[in-house]
């Protein structure tokens, strides 16, 4: 009898078959994974992070991108970053540090929860952890978590010049972004907001953007905002990748015109619509139009 079978008859022939026969995980290479404790939240996130090619033959500090909802982001802005950053030709070289959702937490319980401002959620929906009602508003306290507790462990454990952070959100993860831009905006120096959810608790963000205005002569910060084309209702079409509700870009539009009409010395905003994408299809778009933005080579 072969040796190799041998194993297999004590613990089962089907099962060591099995184990024998699975394949190697798939890893991206170049990237690290950090558990991190957010003690004020009292539960933990993990930090996903990739590094410049280049870095190990280096002594250079390099900019840091954080970006939300990174379990599907972080791979996405990676691979992207590789291609349109053609080795330091199209894009600076830049640390990625993905921001990923509460361990033990389903996607939507941890972005609901952490990503929007107020506690005025949908009271309709329906949470998909069960013995948890639904959670919202505790954006703020997220905010503190990525101040406090993440920025401090990347700037120990990494050449980060954070001096030069980039913030990335897509719908609830952009909402958060401009929650920060209102709370802390020197916080980030960049923003890439992608179809940002102003409709949120009756648009709250516009009257915490006139409070902030009553009480701040400035807004240092650079913005640029993203949506699609087909964000906004669209009553005479059948096409069903029109918004049915609610009108993104011109929530978006709205917003920056009351940015604008602050006249902030350091605030520089613009925005842009961009055609043939819809919700779930054009954050890969903002990706890279926010990256050349934002980190242009040279």
């Amino acid at each position: 009898m072969s040796r190799l079978w041998f194993p297999c008859l004590l613990a089962g022939v089907l099962a060591c078959s099995i184990a024998q026969a699975a394949p190697a995980p798939y890893v991206l290479e170049g990237t690290e994974v950090h558990d991190i404790h957010a003690a004020k939240l009292g539960r933990d996130y993990q930090l996903f992070v990739s590094l410049p090619l280049d870095y190990g033959q280096t002594s250079k500090r390099y900019p840091v991108l954080f970006v939300t909802d990174a379990n599907y982001a972080f791979p996405l802005v990676r691979s992207i970053t590789r291609r349109v950053g053609d080795h330091g030709r199209g894009l600076q070289d830049f640390i990625l540090v993905g921001l990923s959702y509460g361990k033990g937490d389903t996607v939507d319980y941890s972005r609901r929860r952490d990503y929007t401002p107020s506690a005025n959620g949908d009271r309709n929906a329906v949470s998909d952890m069960p013995g948890r009602q639904p959670a919202y508003g505790e954006a703020d306290g997220y905010r503190r978590f990525i101040a406090e507790e993440v920025f401090p462990f990347i700037a120990r454990q990494y050449r980060a010049d954070m001096k030069r952070k980039i913030f990335v959100g897509h719908s609830y993860g952009s909402l958060l972004g401009v929650q920060i831009l209102l709370t802390d905006p020197s916080m980030f120096e960049h923003y890439i907001l992608g179809s940002p959810s102003l409709w949120f608790d009756k648009r709250i963000m516009f009257a915490r953007e006139k409070a902030y205005a009553g009480t701040h002569k400035d807004l240092p910060a650079k913005v640029f905002m993203a949506a699609a084309s087909y964000e906004t209702p669209n009553p005479k079409s059948h096409d069903p990748r029109y918004s049915k509700d609610d009108d993104m870009i011109g929530d978006m539009r709205s917003f920056e015109s009351a940015l604008k009409s602050r006249h902030y010395p350091n605030l520089h905003i613009q925005s842009t619509v961009i055609k043939d994408e819809d919700h779930l299809t054009v954050f890969p778009a903002i990706v890279t139009r926010g990256l050349k933005w934002a980190l242009p080579p040279g």
